[in-house]
């Protein structure tokens, strides 16, 4: 039975005057189209000197070089234990040196920099320690990398015994074993604590904070923190939405994704805790749909039994639509107080999507129904970039395991999206083995989204960055992909010791050594 509660938000209603969207998505436009995106590269010259603590610094000086039309720069996402786990310090800081030597040696633009909830505010609430992320930024400075930060108000990891496990902060896993509700949950009943139930986004159940409000409090303490980072090496903020980070709901867990594939599992409807439960049935009550009152649907779990699925019953279209309003919802929610935190910082600030997700995901689209755009829109009213993963993904590939999938299909339904609205793409990978086929469709997606358009802009984030990376196989297809993706030239950074003489580090030496650094730890 649900619960209804009398201080439950009304979901069914707008947020925002269309006048006030209509204002700010002019603007952006205006924006964009009132002046050139020019991405700068800085080209490179080097010395190694002797750091205090015996580490060699790799400082940099910058000659602007402009970037040609039609050239999108590269990211590569950090490993999720850059910084340990209590934030105090970087990890493993003299193969991160060397880490990104290698990638600025190959034309990298930057790092993308995942800034977890759970390690920044781990103990208490408002206590933040920003002291390992700060360490990164100046590395990356040093070597003349821009840094994407990414608010992961999300778990990381499968588990306690999964080796890169980061779990919500821990007083607020204390509020979720008081309060199971706060945590999503199925028609089995069971709960998924990779990420607060959006049914409370607005509820003061965070020691008096909505989630909502946590999320505004971390990013503002962020900006002040770092902010003599931003605009310079900070030039975009990735504001975490959902599970992985993507605005979706965790109908299937994380860590299982890469196995969905295969088993062609579609997850569960998650909207079975009283918070959610209660918002449904308001809405069913307030347009006479009784028969979903006090009840969520039946989701198949497999696509054996598609006339299970809701979408195909006279009365599936009230819920998926409500399913998927409370989703859009929930993201312009973030995206509005991200807005006003960031605005006048001089950073791209970006919104991330799920790839290839089914309906029990929160994305309402079918064959006759595009659940992508509205999405798209939304971001487009604050001047958010839309990040779409799974780039890489081709169709021959996924269906000799399951006939039935299309992952380049939908992947093309966002590109899409974003491209008629006039809304900034970034790509990204959804799984680390990446072949020269992986790699070669990433091109051929960026070129579908920026074909015929006179400035696009465009940007990839490569995840991750790790050992295998280094490999001399891998790198040197990461290095030609680089090269054609970005059309910066390679170069070898000429070293001084002590002003005796010149070395030649040739960006495959320094990957090299590198990775022989990241093995060892």
């Amino acid at each position: 039975m649900a619960i209804a509660s009398p201080s439950a938000p009304n979901f069914c209603c707008t947020t925002r005057s269309e006048s006030t969207h209509r204002r700010l998505w002019s603007q952006q436009v205006s924006s964009r189209a009132g002046s050139k995106r020019v991405s700068i590269r800085p080209g490179i010259s080097s010395r190694l000197n002797a750091s205090s603590d015996g580490e060699l610094v790799y400082e940099l000086n910058y000659n602007s070089q402009r970037r040609r039309r039609g050239a999108f720069p590269v990211y590569v996402t950090l490993p999720p234990d850059a910084v340990g786990p209590t934030a105090q310090t970087m990890s493993r800081k003299r193969a991160m040196a060397q880490s990104f030597r290698a990638l600025a040696a190959a034309g990298v633009e930057g790092v993308v920099m995942e800034v977890w909830w759970g390690l920044v505010e781990r103990e208490f609430p408002r206590s933040y320690n920003w002291r390992g992320y700060l360490e990164i930024v100046e590395m990356a400075k040093r070597f003349g990398l821009k840094v994407r930060a990414v608010m992961a108000f999300h778990q990381f990891g499968s588990g306690s015994d999964d080796p890169f496990w980061i779990p919500l902060p821990l007083w607020v896993l204390e509020e979720m074993d008081k309060d199971p509700d706060v945590s999503y949950a199925d028609r089995f009943g069971r709960r998924n604590m990779e990420y607060i139930s959006l049914g409370c986004d607005v509820l003061p159940i965070l020691h008096g904070r909505s989630p909502i409000q946590a999320y505004s409090d971390l990013m503002r303490n962020f900006r002040d923190t770092f902010k003599p980072f931003l605009g310079g090496i900070i030039t975009g903020i990735q504001v975490g939405l959902g599970p992985g980070g993507e605005l979706r709901y965790p109908s299937c867990p994380t860590h299982k994704l890469t196995w969905a594939w295969r088993n062609l599992e579609l997850g569960e409807f998650q909207c079975y805790d009283k918070y959610m439960l209660a918002s449904l049935n308001k809405c069913a009550h307030e347009i006479g749909m009784r028969e979903w009152l006090n009840a969520g649907p039946i989701a198949t779990t497999t696509t054996t039994s598609p006339t299970q699925n809701p979408e195909n019953a006279p009365d599936g279209d009230f819920f998926l639509g409500w399913y998927s309003h409370m989703l859009l919802l929930h993201g312009e929610r973030i995206c509005r107080e991200a807005e006003t935190i960031f605005r006048g910082k001089k950073v791209n600030m970006s919104g991330k999507l799920g790839g290839a997700h089914p309906l029990t995901s929160g994305y309402y689209s079918t064959a006759v129904r595009d659940g992508y755009t509205p999405i798209i829109r939304m971001f487009g009213r604050y001047g958010f970039t839309v990040c779409c993963a799974c780039f890489e993904m081709r169709d021959s590939e996924k269906r000799r395991i399951n006939p039935s999938s299309r992952p380049e299909g939908l992947v093309e339904q966002i590109v899409l999206a974003a491209r008629v609205c006039d809304v900034p793409l970034e790509g990204e990978n959804g799984s680390t083995n990446l072949d020269g086929g992986s790699f070669e469709q990433v091109v051929k997606m960026s070129k579908f989204y920026s074909d015929g358009l006179d400035n696009p802009s465009f940007s990839f984030n490569f995840v991750r960055m790790d050992r295998n990376l280094f490999e001399s196989r891998n790198w040197a297809s990461f290095t030609k992909f680089v090269r054609q993706i970005s059309t910066i030239s390679m170069f070898g950074a000429g070293s001084d010791f002590n002003g005796g003489g010149n070395m030649s580090s040739s960006p495959s030496a320094t990957a090299a050594f590198a990775g022989a650094v990241l093995a060892a730890h």
